[in-house]
């Protein structure tokens, strides 16, 4: 019987809605998806590692990768670059292996585009304040920057109508819950699996 292709499962949300900590609590949890590591030009924050976190480009590298093509989106966000190398996402997909890509909205809408079959999923503060209550915590932003990043995730809730899912991470544990649950549901979707069944009655 054909194997049924990974998810790729785009989880994006404002700076500081926790999308590291929610992909990081759901990785603990379910060993078979794989995380797809994003390329940026920021620099690390403390504990964070080449390759692990992010692939730490300089900006000279980055273009050269915008240019060659190996990027499945792009996008310049606050100043820096931020990317998606596409030949690892794609074999990963192709294996039967689940995939989560956790980006800017700005670079999920561009995957979107490229893979419409996704499942996009977009993380929401239970309020603005406790939105900026986070960002503020992590003490790596000038207060210019958090005003910007404020702006900017307005804007962005905007666009929660563009995705399948809104979950929203009052609490970690409930978050990963929800997002679990989302991705059994989709892994029963008529159309992923019609062509896999249509073989069991298919006449010799």
């Amino acid at each position: 019987m054909k194997k049924e292709k990974g998810l790729l499962i785009v989880l994006s949300g404002p700076a500081g809605v926790g999308k590291g900590t929610v992909c990081a609590a759901l990785r603990k949890e379910n060993t078979d998806i794989q995380y797809s590591v994003s390329a940026t030009t920021r620099s690390p924050r403390a504990g964070e590692e080449d390759g692990v976190n992010y692939f730490f480009k300089s900006r000279e590298q980055f273009e050269t990768m915008i240019e060659k093509n190996q990027l499945l989106e792009w996008a310049e966000y606050v100043g820096n670059y931020y990317g998606t190398p596409i030949d690892y996402v794609r074999q990963t997909l192709e294996a039967g292996t689940d995939i989560i890509l956790e980006i800017e909205v700005q670079g999920a809408l561009k995957v979107r585009e490229r893979f419409p079959e996704g499942v996009f999923i977009f993380l929401m503060p239970p309020s603005l304040a406790e939105l900026r209550k986070r960002i503020q915590g992590r003490g790596t932003e000038t207060a210019e920057i958090i005003d910007k990043r404020m702006t900017v995730a307005k804007e962005e809730i905007e666009m929660m109508k563009k995705y399948d899912y809104v979950v929203e991470n009052d609490e970690v544990e409930l978050a990963v819950e929800r997002i679990k649950a989302i991705v059994v549901a989709e892994h029963c979707k008529r159309e992923r699996l019609i062509e896999k069944y249509k073989q069991l009655v298919e006449v010799e």
